[in-house]
């Protein structure tokens, strides 16, 4: 399938070619081959970005005039526009990023519902009355933050951009969004919705580009009043760090590694069913993954072997492969990383139960084989770094105390499983893990009205549901003397 797509830079309206007119070639991970080529932000691109991006939410603005309605309705028709666009966006986003359209279509579908979400949002972000002494009258407001920068990974190009540009929309914010120059396509979308709704220029600004320029210039720039970034905790710090030299707001999703806990008297084939879904799905390249499975020693070898079939059974493709269900890692410098993790599990005595290498039927693309490890130990690097790839480490323990203090021996806490037929025992476990969320017998799910993010090392604040608005609006109170 070849690319008639946007491919420029979208800036305060208008579609432009980068200020030193670089571009960056993007490869389909699956053929490995380029796909297309699309203009390359620099600072001054991103300069540019973000002082649209100050005009159009200037007091005065036609965007920061609308009554809470009106803009509600910019928000459903944004939506719509995605949703006239979804076929496009989907097959875009499997040759771009690797995954399957299966896969692709679930990111799309929850990226326009998170819009419609934060479109019912927009007339219901309220003030409230505070009771003091005396005769007088004290309100809160909540009033948009200005210029949002929104740093967007690889692994979940559109579907994670739509995380955070939803809620700053809703709340009457403008937005810079940089999307990864490893996947940069499908974030042009939203410059193409912004056109079709017809919303005012500079209220989105999209400019690809790279990280470490493109990416850092927004993160520290001056003018912008809060960064949402996902990605490593590694670089997350480094964003951080720039964002608190000017006192910016920041939003933070980093990375994990997720325990699914399966006690002796889960449901073990639907515990299996959910491992399969939390590591492999998108190749394990996840946040959220649950790469660590933490089972009760006396169901180990039958939850084992039945991880295994499926792993071992799992269709790989990717593109216009409607049957696969996982697809190539998004790059070879990625796959060449995960393979390295192999190789140190089994040096650091991990047993490799299936996959570990190269499918031999792909002789092009990133493709990982689905792998499993046992015997693993939680002080071992496998079970303890984020290895962003389909590799499971299986880890046994033999009380409720044991699979608690294993689960949270971790430096992060993002995302946690955990399968049990004893409503008790989940909700107990729930309330002692260190994780920003927990899934009982089902993984992973999330919802655009649910809080996304994590404790520790997975990051800083909170995406989605009513916590997002908070994210994106400050509050200002007012005090009248009514004597």
């Amino acid at each position: 399938m070849s690319y008639s797509g946007p491919t420029e830079l979208y800036i305060d309206g208008e579609w432009t070619s980068a200020d030193d007119e670089t571009t960056i070639e993007t490869l389909n991970p699956a053929t490995e081959e380029v796909y297309t080529t699309v203009a390359k932000a620099g600072e001054k691109d991103v300069e540019h970005a973000v002082s649209a991006a100050k005009r159009a939410v200037d007091r005065d603005s036609e965007w920061r005039q609308l009554a809470p309605g009106e803009r509600a309705d910019y928000v459903r028709e944004f939506s719509a526009a995605l949703d006239s666009m979804r076929d496009e966006i989907v097959l875009t986003e499997s040759y771009d990023n690797g995954k399957t359209p299966f896969e692709a279509q679930i990111d799309v579908e929850t990226a326009i519902n998170t819009f419609q979400y934060y479109a019912g949002w927009a007339d219901k972000i309220e003030g409230e009355t505070i009771p003091v002494p005396g005769d007088r009258l004290d309100y809160t407001r909540r009033e948009p933050i200005g210029v949002t920068g929104h740093v967007v990974p690889w692994n979940y190009p559109f579907q994670l951009a739509g995380r955070s540009l939803a809620p700053a929309l809703a709340c009457g914010n403008s937005l810079v969004v940089k999307p990864s120059s490893t996947t940069p396509l499908t974030a042009l979308y939203y410059a193409k919705a912004a056109e079709e709704a017809d919303l005012p220029d500079g209220v989105i600004n999209v400019i690809p580009g790279s990280g470490s320029d493109a990416g850092a210039a927004l993160a520290s720039h001056l003018d912008v009043d809060h960064i949402a970034f996902t990605g490593s905790t590694g670089v997350g710090k480094g964003v951080m760090e720039s964002a608190a030299n000017n006192i910016t707001g920041i939003t933070l999703e980093l990375g994990g590694k997720g325990p699914n806990i399966v006690f002796e008297d889960a449901d073990i084939e639907a515990a299996a069913r959910g491992i399969h879904n939390g590591i492999f799905m998108n190749a394990g390249q996840m946040c959220w993954a649950g790469s660590r499975l933490l089972v009760h020693e006396d169901i180990h070898d039958e939850v084992l072997d039945l991880v295994a079939t499926r792993a071992e059974q799992t269709p790989l493709g990717s593109g216009i492969d409607d049957d696969a269900r996982m697809g190539p890692v998004v790059s070879e410098s990625q796959r060449k990383e995960i393979l390295e993790y192999i190789e140190i599990g089994k040096e650091e005595g991990g047993t490799l139960v299936t996959g570990g290498g190269i499918p031999s039927e792909k002789d092009r693309g990133y493709f990982v084989e689905p792998t499993v490890f046992t015997d693993v130990t939680n002080d071992m690097t496998i079970a303890r770094e984020e290895i962003f790839g389909p590799v499971l480490s299986v880890v046994t323990f033999e009380d409720e105390e044991e699979a608690i203090e294993i689960a949270n021996d971790s430096p992060y806490g993002l995302l946690a499983g955990v399968w049990t037929s004893d409503l008790t025992r989940a909700h107990t476990v729930a309330e002692y893990l260190d994780y920003g969320m927990v899934s009982v017998n089902e993984y992973p799910v999330t919802f655009p009205q649910t809080p996304f993010g994590g404790y520790k090392d997975s990051g800083y604040g909170r995406e989605q549901g009513r916590e997002a608005i908070n994210e994106y609006t400050q509050v200002k109170n007012i005090n009248v003397n009514l004597s």
